[in-house]
């Protein structure tokens, strides 16, 4: 049975523009998060990673932050990832998408030594990030205004 989709990192302009625009749909669109904030300086040196429909049609992305960018992002030292901006369009919620995109950002953060990734959770999401090793560590916080939960796993 082939997958409806295929998990790639966005190495071209095309690919990180898909990745926007699926957050942008997610994070602006759906839940209210100012443009301003969604889009950040981090973006430009971050690994993106996309998830596409057979036909191209984007259905997921998230990045990996890693070196000063991620121990800026998460305070952990310089062998900890950060996974972030993880988005999934509404129509592929259920698939599976997420959790591909997730092991894609490890696998990234694998091949660049890193040691474990945190992530900023919405609140909402905690069960899913546990189903995929992830603890959660220190107190809940609100990050543009929605209730986060900071995360790690060891890889």
């Amino acid at each position: 049975m082939s997958t409806p989709y295929v998990v790639r990192v966005a190495e071209d302009p095309a690919d990180r523009e898909a990745c926007f625009a699926v957050r942008k749909e997610v994070f602006v669109g759906e839940q209210g998060v100012p443009e301003d904030l969604e889009y950040d300086a981090y973006d430009a040196g971050a690994v993106h990673v996309l998830a596409v429909r057979e036909d191209g049609v984007p259905l997921g992305t998230g990045r990996l932050l890693h070196g000063e960018a991620a121990v800026a992002q998460t305070g952990a030292g310089p062998s900890v990832g950060s996974l972030g901006r993880l988005a999934v369009t509404r129509p592929a919620r259920g698939l599976g998408v997420g959790a591909a995109l997730v092991r894609a950002v490890e696998d990234a953060a694998r091949s660049r030594g890193l040691a474990a990734v945190d992530l900023h959770a919405q609140t909402h999401a905690l069960g899913f990030y546990e189903r995929l090793g992830y603890e959660p560590y220190g107190p809940e916080y609100l990050e543009a205004g929605l209730p986060h939960q900071a995360m790690r796993r060891s890889l």
